[in-house]
């Protein structure tokens, strides 16, 4: 934590996000850059457990820890609510310790949207307006969303049924195994994103519904 938190910020009229740039998966967002930030800051309980599981030192942390390292224009998938900006700090090479750092969180926050989604009652509580989805809706969305990120990582997986449990443990596991090589900072070989990136984007959308789930298991 020395130092501070490098944090990006991706910005549209609509949405925020601000993501911590070396931690996969902790990206909040809101309706300017301060509200993101916040929430970031108010994440940072929850991601500690993503860490400890990954077997990764983390916190404490508070909002001073925090330090806008770069700013740039958001795009429609941002304003949409997901993290969709590669920035210059994303670009930095990976060694096989930073590339297996990235794989272990990612595989971590898979862990957790599996232990909640396994507390979780079925039925979930209605969101503020009576929408959004029930339990397994949740984790069958997020499953199927993998298949599009294996190809964004250069993975030409066959196709699977996302909901058998079989078929999207060996896609996470040849994921992982992807992010987890060292690599020179461009794109994936035979993808569109780099690891960095992919580790952020891919973590986020886990753990993003694990949270959902979490919150909506719970007393309103």
């Amino acid at each position: 934590m020395a130092g501070g938190i490098a944090v990006g910020i991706e910005t549209t009229a609509r949405r925020v996000f601000a993501s911590a740039l070396d931690w996969p998966g902790w990206c909040r967002s809101g309706r300017d850059e301060a509200a993101a930030l916040a929430a970031l800051a108010a994440a940072a309980d929850r991601y500690a457990r993503v860490a400890r599981a990954a077997g990764v030192v983390f916190g404490p942390v508070g909002p001073a820890d925090l330090a806008v390292a770069e700013r740039l224009p958001g795009t429609a998938t941002t304003a949409f609510g997901a993290p969709d900006v590669v920035f210059t700090l994303d670009g930095r090479p990976t060694d096989l310790s930073g590339a297996q750092w990235l794989g272990a969180l990612v595989r971590a926050a898979w862990d957790d949207l599996d232990q909640v989604a396994g507390l979780a009652p079925a039925e979930l509580r209605r969101g503020p307006r009576g929408g959004g989805r029930d339990r397994d809706a949740i984790v069958a969305h997020v499953a199927g969303a993998e298949q599009a990120y294996a190809r964004r990582v250069g993975l030409r997986l066959p196709g699977s049924d996302p909901g058998a449990g079989v078929s999207i443990a060996a896609r996470r596991v040849a994921i992982v195994e992807t992010l987890a090589c060292a690599g020179d900072g461009g794109p994936i070989p035979g993808g569109r994103w780099p690891a960095r990136y992919a580790a952020r984007r891919i973590a986020w959308h886990a753990l993003d519904h694990a949270w959902e789930i979490e919150d909506r298991a719970g007393p309103a």
